[in-house]
């Protein structure tokens, strides 16, 4: 009997620790591949928020998201003066101790030539943080697109902010009024009234979605205000 129980618990421990190394391995192979996914997914929505669209006939796979970002995207840092910070790439960034840095990501084109810029941007909403990106124009005024890849808003109501009837709205509004202040985009209870003088910077709101889209007008012109000395400098032609 004695024998019957140490051999019982000789081989539970054998069992127990072969499985521990095998699932620590699958663990492991699951977080890598998870870090994957969650880096491709969010280089896929800086590309849509830059005006990238995936078509049917070549749809997005992970190597083509990584093709297009690869050859299209170029990205940096800045401080918060603006000024682009040589030598630092975006993964060494750490919100915790770098809370002055910021990353931007351009579009390139022929020649070179500098197509938009998309930032990221966050906040709270109704029920939860709401995170995407938030692109403008060379110009450094000019909307060119806005994409949400996560949130837990109100499916129907809030949630609607990650609908292309929404955020096609903003597309071709200005942040940047006539005197060069930054003024952001608002977004309006209803429809935007297209012969008022905020018109410029107004878009449609969502219909039971009021403090979504209160947050969203306040986290917007927080972000916005961060990376305005640099979108400043690129209004003005001396970025360098």
């Amino acid at each position: 009997m004695r024998q019957s129980n140490s051999y019982t618990l000789i081989f539970t421990a054998i069992i127990t620790i072969i499985l521990g190394f095998v699932l620590s391995l699958v663990s492991e192979s699951l977080r890598e591949r998870q870090e994957i996914n969650v880096a491709i997914d969010a280089k896929k929505n800086i590309l849509k928020s830059l005006d990238f669209v995936e078509t049917e006939e070549e749809p997005w796979t992970n190597e083509r998201i990584q093709f297009l970002f690869d050859e299209y995207i170029v990205s940096f840092v800045i401080d918060a003066f603006g000024n682009r910070v040589e030598g630092m790439e975006i993964v060494e960034l750490d919100p915790k101790i770098h809370t002055d840095l910021y990353p931007i990501y351009s579009r390139i084109g022929l020649g070179n030539i500098i197509e938009g810029y998309s930032i990221p941007i966050s906040g709270k909403g109704l029920w939860s943080t709401l995170y995407g990106y938030f692109a403008l124009e060379a110009d450094g005024f000019t909307v060119k697109g806005i994409k949400f890849y996560k949130h837990g808003e109100t499916p129907g109501l809030g949630g609607e902010v990650d609908k292309d009837w929404f955020t096609s709205n903003f597309i071709g509004k200005r942040i940047i009024d006539d005197s060069g202040k930054l003024v952001s985009i608002q977004i309006v209870r209803g429809e935007v009234d297209e012969t008022a003088s905020g018109a410029y910077r107004q878009v449609d709101g969502i219909s039971g979605a009021t403090m979504t889209t209160k947050g969203l007008n306040g986290f917007l012109m927080s972000d916005l205000q961060k990376y305005n000395p640099f979108f400043n400098r690129i209004r003005t032609g001396s970025d360098s």
